[in-house]
């Protein structure tokens, strides 16, 4: 992977770059049965905008990314339909997306109202805490917990995946993604601990919540959820670093980094060690795909 003078660096060296990357999170891919149901659905349950949509007959697929602000900015959901394809498999790895709102119960009675979404638990207080919460199920059966919280930059303020051990996924996010681990929680009377971890702290930006069940080392993950982007300042270093954290902790590069061919976007994906995947995007190509 590496090239020219940049091979052979120490491994020290390598794993700095994740500390000063000015990494963000970009958007979370998943696959849907009907787009525009699932469009409507969004902007009519959840507030959220239709940022923008692209069709590629070639290929026989659509996205749309919708999200509540500029993608330059905000993070973002981007939905894919697959010519043909109404049904996928969730599987039980997938956890939530979430969404941070100033009234969970006026929200929950705007989703009640419409006739796409589901309540599928009542807005009220976390069991022994004060924050207020409900879910909400889409028509193809993502969930999306909704989280009473003050005025905030990014509404869509979570993606929450289960993994097998959560102190090696709190290593390897913060060695080869320069994650912080902003908060961990054991529930022993549920049997779970979480760990978020982000660039920022809760409120101010979107975090993975990762979920680990007592004695689950493996989870089945249908075909639904594809991966999270984010973006990154260089993807040849940025892949480096990955591809030296999956040595000691699992995980595979899928795709060294360089420019995707007609885009000329440079990317890099891999599998963490629970075989999640994620893409690294450079951010200025990003910027000039979005103008």
């Amino acid at each position: 992977m590496a090239t020219g003078s940049e091979a052979g660096k120490p491994a020290e060296v390598v794993l700095e770059w994740p500390k000063q990357d000015k990494k963000r999170m970009l958007h979370a891919v998943y696959r849907v049965g009907d787009l525009d149901r699932t469009i409507k659905c969004y902007t009519e349950c959840f507030g959220m905008k239709l940022l923008r949509k692209r069709d590629v007959p070639e290929e026989k697929y659509t996205n749309a990314f919708l999200g509540f602000g500029p993608e330059d900015t905000n993070f973002a959901l981007e939905l894919t339909y697959n010519y043909g394809v109404d049904k996928y498999d969730i599987g039980a790895g997938f956890g939530h997306f979430a969404i941070a709102n100033e009234d969970v119960y006026k929200l929950a009675e705007t989703i009640k109202s419409s006739s796409c979404c589901k309540i599928t638990r009542e807005p009220g207080p976390v069991k022994g805490g004060s924050t207020v919460i409900a879910f909400a199920q889409d028509p193809d059966g993502y969930m999306f917990e909704l989280i009473q919280r003050g005025p905030t930059p990014e509404p869509l303020c979570q993606v929450m995946l289960r993994v097998g051990d959560l102190d090696r996924s709190i290593m390897f996010y913060e060695k080869a993604l320069g994650m912080k681990l902003l908060r961990k929680k054991d529930v022993p009377q549920y049997k779970y601990t979480i760990a978020m971890m982000g660039y920022a702290e809760e409120d101010k930006t979107t975090v993975l919540e990762l979920t680990y069940n007592y004695g689950v080392t493996e989870y089945n993950k249908g075909n639904a959820y594809a991966q999270v982007a984010i973006g990154t300042d260089d993807v040849y270093k940025s892949a480096e670093a990955v591809e030296l954290v999956t040595k000691e902790l699992g995980g595979k590069i899928l795709r060294q980094p360089g420019p995707l061919p007609g885009l000329n976007t440079k990317i890099t994906s891999f599998l963490d060690p629970d075989g999640w995947k994620v893409v690294l995007v450079d951010h200025a190509d990003f910027l000039k795909e979005l103008h």
